[in-house]
């Protein structure tokens, strides 16, 4: 399948109409349900005169909306094609929304220096249940995933907070050279989702409106993915999987449960 080499090639593609009209309403019904009753570690990443952007994580055992998203629908199987891999496990659901107003930027960053994982077979589906228009969609840096990591930094203060400065990269500046920095971004529509890797540099505009941008963000883990506990608290954060699960072990946990 072309969009198979082309995921390898560049850590993000957009697949149209992945979901049918029952999965597209599963998703609706799990991120309502999530805005409905929020977890301890749901958070406002906008600030509080600036509409609002809020995220939550890990929510698919407490919210079966999620857990039906996760368990029943062809995503998985997606999934290990994406990553060429014979195994898949759910690592953990994301659901964002940034509402009408919302200036905050999400900053270009990679997930994997925040997580407690490593490998190269992984995927997150992201998911819109809103249309999403071109300039507030998710853009990324095409072959980011195959290069460093980069300094990764807290998104309201810029704070390097994981890493001692110099430790690492910076950012480069991405606009100021296009043809080396090939930036990758679709205007969505429900039923579309957006597939990319953990190492892919991305990110995305505030949310002007009219209409709001509802998203759930399932993430998956191949073979090759192992459990690395980090010194520093990883987003989102598993308290005791270090005393169940050694450093290079695979993720078998009742948190990641295996679905292919």
């Amino acid at each position: 399948m072309e969009i198979i080499g082309d995921y390898a090639r560049d850590g993000a593609v957009c697949i149209r109409g992945a979901l049918d009209a029952a999965e597209l309403d599963l998703a609706r019904r799990a991120i309502d349900a999530n805005l409905a009753e929020l977890s301890p570690g749901a958070k406002r990443a906008s600030g509080t005169d600036d509409g609002a952007f809020i995220e939550d994580f890990c929510s698919w055992q407490r919210i079966p909306e999620l857990e039906a998203l996760v368990r029943t629908t062809s995503l998985a199987q997606r999934a290990s094609e994406l990553m060429g891999s014979q195994h898949v496990r759910f690592f953990h659901d994301h659901v964002l929304v940034k509402e009408p107003g919302t200036s905050q930027r999400t900053p270009w960053h990679q997930d994997i220096p925040y997580y407690n994982v490593e490998g190269s077979q992984n995927v997150s589906i992201w998911i819109p249940v809103d249309p999403v228009p071109r300039p507030v969609t998710l853009e990324f840096v095409a072959g980011s995933h195959l290069g460093p990591w980069y300094m990764p930094r807290s998104f309201l203060d810029e704070q390097a907070k994981w890493f001692p400065e110099g430790s690492l990269a910076e950012l480069p500046d991405i606009a100021s050279d296009p043809e080396r920095y090939r930036v990758l971004g679709w205007e969505l529509e429900p039923g579309d989702v957006v597939c990319f890797h953990m190492q892919t540099l991305h990110r995305a505009a505030g949310n002007p409106g009219p209409g709001r941008r509802r998203v759930v963000s399932l993430r998956f883990l191949g073979d090759d993915m192992v459990h690395a506990p980090r010194p520093w608290v990883t987003s989102p954060d598993f308290p005791g999987l270090a005393d169940r699960l050694p450093r290079g072990a695979t993720m078998d946990d009742p948190l990641f449960p295996l679905l292919w």
